[in-house]
Order: structure tokens, then sequence, then C-alpha cells
């Protein structure tokens, strides 16, 4: 059945001579795997295959059948032409980190219709944002996709509650008892993020970067403690290299 949705291309894959196939998050369907033909042919029109690069915003018809784990695209537009995002080396580093979040937790075929909203237009904000403000987008991003996946945290930064606990996924009186530990200044600033509901306020929480690489890998083993699907994130020493 020929249906229309959007979707956000995480990952795409030579397939034969001419055609990819392409893991995409789609607004209806979840992520699903395409078989797109010839899009890699010398007669195809443009640089269609450029459309498919990680983070790419598109507007597809597709044939979908629900008992195919392979399905076909007939059509696809860009939803959203970036204007930086694939070009400045800081903000590629932080889509493809971001990409490859998404592709380690979510599950295939299950619609998240929430989660692609805000995954939507955090890329849209990526492209848009100085340079300059988006050092604070990565764990923005997987703070947010936590809680879109059912990975809080509980309660808030308090004198009484001074300590972020891995284990209970909480703020909590009494310390951690499993590593990695965080002290009350990282905890203030992760309760801070927690608090942002709008993208632009995100430079209002300041930090550095030693601080800002210590919260990320907190909350990657956080997320280890909740899924068994996330295992090394490969994008993330290069993260680490440019993003300062």
């Amino acid at each position: 059945m020929l249906q229309t949705t959007q979707g956000i291309v995480l990952r795409s894959v030579k397939y034969g001579e001419t055609s990819l196939i392409c893991s995409i998050f789609t607004e209806q369907y979840g992520v699903q795997s395409y078989l797109v033909k010839g899009v890699r042919s010398a007669k195809a029109k443009g640089s269609r295959a450029g459309l498919l690069q990680p983070a790419t915003l598109l507007d597809l018809s597709i044939y979908y059948r629900s008992q195919k784990n392979l399905q076909h695209i007939r059509e696809f537009h860009p939803a959203y032409l970036y204007n930086s995002l694939q070009s400045q080396i800081v903000k590629n580093s932080i889509a493809l980190f971001s990409v490859e979040l998404l592709l380690k937790l979510l599950p295939e075929h299950a619609p998240q219709p929430e989660l692609f909203a805000f995954t939507f237009d955090y890329f849209r904000a990526l492209d848009t944002t100085e340079l300059s403000a988006v050092a604070n987008f990565p764990l923005f991003f997987i703070i947010q996709c936590s809680r879109f996946l059912g990975y809080d945290i509980s309660g808030n930064f308090s004198p009484d509650t001074p300590h972020l606990n891995l284990q209970d996924g909480a703020f909590t009186h009494y310390p951690p008892s499993i590593a990695p530990y965080i002290n009350d200044e990282d905890a203030s600033a992760i309760d801070r993020l927690l608090r942002i509901s709008d993208i632009q306020d995100l430079p209002t929480v300041t930090m550095n970067s030693a601080m800002r690489f210590r919260l990320l890998d907190w909350y990657l083993a956080f997320l280890h403690q909740h899924t068994q699907h996330l295992g090394n994130i490969r994008s993330l020493p290069v993260l680490q290299a440019i993003l300062h």
C-alpha cells in the first residue's frame, strides 16, 4: 500500500552496484529498512544519493507492507534543506552522535511519534543555531531521548538530595553505591538541563568541556544500566576531540 510519511535517515549502506539500503526513522512506522534502487547509478537525477546521508530530513512516498522487513521507497524529497549542519564539522559531529544514539536505542518497527517530532525539530535547531551555542546539544539530546524512551531521572537536586544515583536513576540523600560518581556541581548541572524544555535556553547552562563530557559519560553509563542494546558509541571520541 502506498503511504506518505516523513523520515530521518539514520544509516545508508551500499547494495549492489547502484542501490542503497537505508535505515530511516519514520514518523508513522518507526525505524524501517528501505531498498532504494538505482540511486547511485550514473543515470540517477542529480545527487539523489546525497539526500540519503545520516540526519537528512525527508518527505517519503513508500510502499508499506507490515510483514516485510525490507520496504521500498517510491519517491523521496528533502523536508528541510540544511544550511550548515552538513558542512560545519562541529555540527556534523553532533548530528552523527545523535543519529548513532537513535540507531542503538530505537527498536525497529515501533512508532515513536513524540520522539520523532522532537528529533526532527532538534536537527533543524542544530542547523540554525549559532556555532558558539551548540555545545550542550548532545547532552540535551541524550536526556530527551532517555525521557521519551522511559529512562528518566527522578527527583531534583537540592540540599537534601545532592547525589545523582546511577542505579536508582534519581537524585538521592545518600551517596551512590556504584560508579561512575559525579560531584555536586555536576549533579546540579544535570538538574538544570533536566528543567530545560526549549532548546534555545541551552546556553543558559554554562559548563566547560570537561564537565560536559563527564556528564555525557554518566548518562551513557545510566543508559547501559537500562538497555542491552547501547554498546560502544563509536562517534563519541570524535565528538570529544572537536567539541570544546
